[in-house]
């Protein structure tokens, strides 16, 4: 196991609590917007070790009486089919899963918010799809020149246009499956409505990073700049707050930049604003649950480079600017760390060097690092897992666990009848194939075995994946980069 440096279970009792108070400190009703993943939040796993990544979920199961879930998904998202990049779907099946995943674990989806309506297409046809599937739906509009003009959007022609989200419990979290769906404003709207029925409502913010109450330039908050290159998010500190009570606090510009600004709402809405800082509108108990600062500041800078190798193949493959490797760089340079502090690089780099061809090098807990070289009958990151598993499992690494029984007609269904010009046996297929010869081989079934144990593992690519090959090692939780070059020349890569 790599060391563990954060305490998840008084995570869960701590932000369950701070949650409950803040709804006791507004008369009973809080709106409450939600950042982040909520079910898989792998970021925060991964720079904060012993952060489970359903922490959110189960903490709000402890309020599973008190919550209602509202989930705000943009028009314009919508009619330009944006979709989440960790999963690749679009944001309207997201919010689908979203309402799905929520009601399964028992907390209760009170409706979803349309919001910058325009009679978009596309989201009337969402729209009838959800009311067809039983699920409310309410629509906000574009208000002219938001968020400056507030003396227009906090009125009945701005947030009085909205419709009213009829909810049922105390504590609503406003959610959504992507940034720039609009979830401020929606909390804001219903603040406004709430006040006009004479119903005393108030506001939060929960988001995991940056945390507030760590050191600026600490890798765990550098680690959420990197997570936001393309977004070009800067943590500072809070001015407000150190003014108002004398003490420094992170955040990141955004909000600081929006304080102003949503301070004044709340102060035309609720009459006086109950908060002096962007931090005190947060909720987060996260910085108290660390316990171990070198092992939180490792796993951070371990991020960063992860973060620095995406950017890198983001900018190859087009999907990213090379503005973000250079912040990425800095980011580096910041933390006091290059490409060598990632052991699995050079030892895939080497074995590529050393074969002539593409290679992968994953490394365990324990640090030892195991390499596979691409074959005639398997691809190198089908290589690598089979010598993980071997490894892990105690088998001879001269030992076949798979046999040419079963890869030969995999083979030839590749090549002969699917139309594939290369034979080689993709992770899914490898996979697929010990799982077999398990069923009869003891050796083979033992391998399958240890997958759990592949979680996070680091892992390197000497070439950019196939799309394939990249969800296993998703799935598996292996943290795998990769060089930002392909294995050919083609200009077509899948």
């Amino acid at each position: 196991m790599s060391k563990i440096g954060f305490d998840n279970d008084k995570y869960i009792k701590l932000q369950s609590q701070k949650i409950r108070d803040r709804i006791d400190k507004f008369g009973g009703k809080l709106y409450m917007e939600f950042g982040g993943k909520l079910f898989d939040d792998y970021h925060a796993a991964r720079v904060l070790p012993g952060f489970k990544p359903d922490s959110k979920v189960k903490m709000l199961l402890q309020l599973k009486d008190q919550a209602e879930i509202v989930i705000v998904i943009n028009a314009d998202a919508i009619e330009a089919n944006k979709r989440r990049g960790d999963l690749g779907i679009t944001y309207d099946m997201d919010t689908l899963r979203l309402i799905d995943a929520f009601r399964g674990i028992g907390l209760f989806v009170g409706s979803v918010v349309i919001t910058c309506y325009n009679s978009q297409p596309a989201a009337d046809k969402f729209e009838k799809r959800l009311s067809s599937l039983g699920v409310k739906v309410y629509k906000h509009y574009p208000i002219e020149d938001y968020p400056s003009n507030i003396p227009l959007i906090v009125s009945d022609n701005g947030f009085g246009k909205n419709d009213f989200i009829e909810t049922e419990r105390s504590l609503v979290v406003v959610t959504a499956p992507g940034p720039g769906s609009g979830k401020m404003a929606v909390c804001l709207s219903q603040l406004y409505h709430e006040n006009k029925r004479g119903v005393q409502a108030g506001y939060a913010k929960f988001e995991t990073f940056p945390i507030w109450n760590i050191p600026l330039k600490s890798p765990v908050n550098l680690a959420y700049e990197a997570a936001t290159a393309d977004l070009n998010d800067v943590n500072m500190i809070d001015s407000y707050h150190l003014e108002a009570y004398g003490e420094t606090t992170v955040n990141y510009n955004r909000d600081i930049e929006i304080f102003p600004v949503l301070n004044a709402m709340m102060e035309r809405i609720m009459g006086k604003s109950p908060y002096k800082s962007p931090t005190d509108m947060g909720v987060n108990m996260a910085g108290y649950c660390i316990f171990d600062d070198e092992a939180v500041n490792n796993a951070s800078k371990q991020e960063i480079l992860r973060r620095f190798y995406s950017a890198c193949c983001g900018v190859r493959q087009g999907t990213s600017e090379k503005a973000e490797v250079a912040k990425l760089e800095l980011l580096m340079g910041q933390v006091g760390i290059t490409t060598a502090d990632r052991p699995v690089v050079k030892a895939a780099l080497d074995k590529a060097e050393q074969t002539g061809a593409p290679a992968v090098a994953l490394q365990f807990d324990n640090g030892k690092i195991i390499t596979g070289k691409t074959s005639s009958l398997l691809g190198s990151s089908a290589a690598v897992l089979l010598n993980a598993l071997k490894e892990l499992a105690g088998i001879d690494d001269n030992i076949n666990i798979i046999s040419h029984v079963i890869i030969e007609p995999i083979q030839k269904l590749k090549t002969g009848y699917m139309g594939n010009h290369n034979p080689r046996l993709h992770t899914d297929e490898v996979l697929i194939a010990l799982s077999i010869c398990g069923a009869s081989d003891p050796l083979a079934a033992k391998a399958v075995e240890q997958l759990s144990k592949l979680r996070g593992c680091e892992a390197h690519s000497s070439v950019i994946l196939s799309s394939v090959d990249e969800n296993v090692f998703r799935k598996l939780g292996v943290n795998i980069t990769y060089e930002p070059k392909y294995q050919t020349k083609k200009l077509y890569h899948n």
